[in-house]
């Protein structure tokens, strides 16, 4: 049974249930759906200009330095304004979740080939062992005008998807499946406004032990927003109608 556990627009679900949220970003602050300690404060804000459904939407804007992260061997440095599904909505391995949410990237979005990640799903590495900065296991990014969907497993970046075309000034309607295992029986669907652009079979998480530092079994965290190389032009985002729900055992 649903619970009604943060501000109008969103549901929450008790730990025991599957999960299965909403957000419409209907109402004037951030649902407790998410952590905000991944963006600067100003940087995420609650409107009704530009939506997709409903009469709310939440914009985004990275300015150099929000959230700054220093890079660690000999990666470069890294700045962030990102939404983070609250702890309780972690995903759990070997689990089918479905997610869905729109995104709008204004028409004068800066099309530059510094690295962008617009949405990500990572292994949590619950201490600073090997794993603390491991790429995410699953990536949307936008970098040079192209879109790309990325697969980093044992710290190999693979694409699964890649896309060069305009995808400014309209509403990009994103749904994914997943089953996140170390096994080779995990899965991953992506389809943008309707069309399907992944369906891959295989290991779709790193390895848990002592050498790649992931517990057994691990659990999985979403982040969408703006995460980025440093650069001096801001950007802007906004997202709405999120969802996540756990997929029935034989759905997916």
């Amino acid at each position: 049974m649903f619970a009604q556990g943060c501000a109008s627009g969103c549901q929450t679900i008790g730990t025991a249930a599957p999960i299965d949220v909403y957000d419409g970003f209907e109402s004037a602050k951030l649902s407790n759906l998410w952590d905000t300690n991944r963006f600067a404060p100003g940087a995420v804000e609650m409107l009704s200009e530009v939506v997709r459904a409903g009469h709310g939407a939440v914009k985004i804007t990275l300015h150099p330095r929000d959230v700054f992260e220093a890079g660690q061997n000999g990666d470069l440095d890294t700045e962030r304004d990102e939404l983070l599904e609250a702890r309780r909505l972690y995903s759990r391995e070997n689990v089918a979740y479905e997610y869905s949410f729109s995104m709008f990237f204004p028409k004068d979005f800066p099309i530059v080939p510094t690295r962008l990640v617009i949405a990500q799903w990572k292994q949590d590495c619950t201490g600073n062992g090997p794993c603390s900065d491991d790429s995410p296991v699953l990536a949307f990014r936008y970098v040079s005008g192209e879109l790309r969907v990325t697969q980093n497993i044992g710290k190999q970046n693979i694409f699964l998807y890649r896309e060069k075309a305009e995808f400014r000034n309209r509403w990009l309607d994103f749904r994914i499946q997943a089953r996140f295992t170390p096994r080779n029986d995990g899965r991953v669907k992506v389809w943008l406004d309707g069309k399907r652009l992944v369906d891959f079979t295989g290991v779709t998480a790193n390895p848990e032990n002592a050498a790649t530092g992931y517990p057994s079994p691990s659990s999985f965290y979403f982040k969408m927003g703006l995460y980025r190389d440093l650069m001096p032009e801001p950007m802007t985002v906004y997202i709405d109608e999120y969802r996540k729900r756990q997929l029935p055992e034989g759905e997916f």
